[in-house]
């Protein structure tokens, strides 16, 4: 007997209408197919998810998939929500403006990765470009809910 796993959706991790608004909000800012703002999204939030996890190692995202998680900043009650549900904790972003720390290609190894070992399915395709620029200058994260007070919720209380 053949078992196939069913290979998870990024897609599910936020709500139909959700998922909508972000898209087209690619759509527009960065004049776009709506396929590819589609797929931008789902490695967004895959990256996120990823992120969720305990991680020694930073993730980073792509230069493309980072526009993903800056249109989904913008929705911050939806982004602080989603933070909560798959983290337990907000995931910080925090630009680093001048790159020096390690090498961009092991970042993205291990990034992908990361992802794959979620279950999520990884778009080769928009993680063959360069890292953003983000740093936290403390522990290295590139998504980070590291700020000194892992109990602090996302409403700030």
């Amino acid at each position: 007997m053949t078992v196939i796993a069913e290979q998870l959706d990024s897609r599910e991790l936020v709500d139909e209408d959700l998922f909508d608004r972000l898209v087209d909000r690619i759509v527009a800012q960065e004049s776009t197919t709506r396929e590819f703002a589609e797929r931008v999204m789902e490695q967004a939030l895959a990256f996120l998810y990823a992120c969720a996890g305990d991680r020694d190692e930073p993730l980073s995202p792509s230069a493309t998939v980072d526009i993903g998680w800056h249109v989904f900043i913008l929705y911050t009650k939806e982004y602080a929500d989603f933070c909560r549900r798959v983290a337990g904790r907000f995931i910080h972003h925090v630009p680093n403006d001048c790159r020096t720390a390690g090498d961009p290609g092991d970042e993205m190894s291990r990034t992908v990765a990361a992802i794959a070992a979620t279950g999520l399915t990884v778009d080769p395709e928009l993680w063959l470009t360069l890292t953003a620029q983000c740093n936290d200058g403390d522990d290295g994260c590139r998504a980070s809910g590291k700020d000194g007070n892992e109990n602090t919720d996302t409403n700030g209380k």
